[in-house]
């Protein structure tokens, strides 16, 4: 694809804009690959490639059979998923809001998610994984519920109100939320574990669980994507190629819900993927919204797992959680990405 500038003379000249391709996505899925048995073969007790190869395709209930099935693949299937979901929310985000700097999280999603983990935590006593998650699915659904509902018009959900509404919501229920940890001294030391972010000690019942919203995620995602191109066009241009601009976006706003509301029932709060991931998916993909979502699930995945076996290596023996090294990797990058002057804009 090509599109023609204007010299400094006027005369016309072409410039090639950066398409996506198969081949691209091959080659992503292949770093994945490495990234995956990299991500099995580090932590506190270093396996070597062919070790992990063996065990994983054969079992033998050996230590590193162990903790190669127990320990690190289930940690490494959700940093996986989350990173994709997270990386598709973001793209989404954006391309519906046509906002550069827009995240999941303006939607409410995670301080709904938070505060409902507070409440379980304090009222309900909930003291396990699996039980924050669902009380993070329900609260990450109504926080993004009520931004809907704020955020819309009589003809629809607009994006710009909704970037208001969730900024509203999300100060009121971070504000609740804090009122409650700082009144509960067991619930905040509970909450803390939980908010920062994390992969590790998640079994794959944990995957399960969120696996259907992210599923429904997905497919709402795959039919905003093929739409997405015309609504940058403006919503008046996209009518008159027979859409209907309200409806997309309210299916575009829907599956960024289950996706972010899903990544971050299953590992609490991780921020700057949904920022990051789609500005690097549109440097290499372009701007066809088709390539950017495929890429983004690819890179978010990657990101996330190599973020998470930074945080194993960077303090050992100790070991941060994925969310603090990921905004140690996600603060400089999206730096260094807005201060490039070849960074695709949408």
């Amino acid at each position: 694809m090509t599109t023609t500038t204007r010299t400094p003379t006027g005369a016309p000249a072409t410039a090639r804009v950066r398409r996506g391709s198969a081949r691209g996505l091959v080659l992503l899925a292949a770093l994945l690959g490495l990234a995956v048995l990299l991500s099995l073969a580090v932590g506190s007790r270093a396996i070597a490639p062919d070790t992990v190869l063996r065990v994983l395709l054969r079992p033998d209930g050996s230590d590193a059979s162990t903790i190669v099935h127990d320990l690190r693949l289930p940690r490494t299937v959700l940093a996986i998923t989350v990173g994709a979901a997270l990386g598709i929310a973001g793209a989404l985000m954006q391309g519906h809001t046509r906002n550069p700097l827009a995240d999941p999280g303006l939607l409410g999603v995670e301080a709904g998610a938070a505060f409902a983990v507070v409440i379980g935590i304090h009222v309900f006593g909930v003291a396990d994984l699996t039980g924050y998650a669902w009380f993070s699915l329900v609260g990450a659904g109504l926080a993004a519920a009520a931004v809907f509902a704020i955020g819309s018009t009589r003809g629809g959900p607009d994006p710009v109100s909704l970037v208001l509404a969730g900024s509203a919501v999300s100060a009121l229920l971070f504000a609740l939320t804090q009122v409650v940890v700082l009144r509960d001294i067991e619930t905040l030391d509970a909450y803390r574990f939980w908010a920062v972010g994390s992969v590790a000690s998640r079994g794959l019942d944990v995957f399960w669980e969120v696996l259907p919203f992210l599923v429904a995620g997905l497919l709402l995602a795959a039919v905003s994507a093929s739409t997405l191109n015309l609504l940058q066009l403006g919503d008046d241009v996209a009518v008159s190629l027979g859409l209907h601009p309200l409806r997309h976006k309210a299916i575009g706003v829907l599956g960024v819900m289950l996706l972010t509301g899903a990544a971050t029932a299953a590992c609490g709060p991780i921020g700057f993927v949904g920022l990051v991931v789609p500005h690097l998916a549109r440097y290499f993909a372009g701007v066809d919204y088709r390539w950017v979502i495929s890429y983004s699930a690819l890179v978010g995945g990657l990101l996330l797992v190599l973020a998470d076996v930074l945080g194993r290596v960077a303090v050992r023996p100790a070991e941060l959680q994925v969310g603090i090294a990921m905004a140690l990797v996600g603060g400089p990058v999206f730096v260094h990405l807005v201060r490039r002057t070849r960074m695709v804009r949408i």
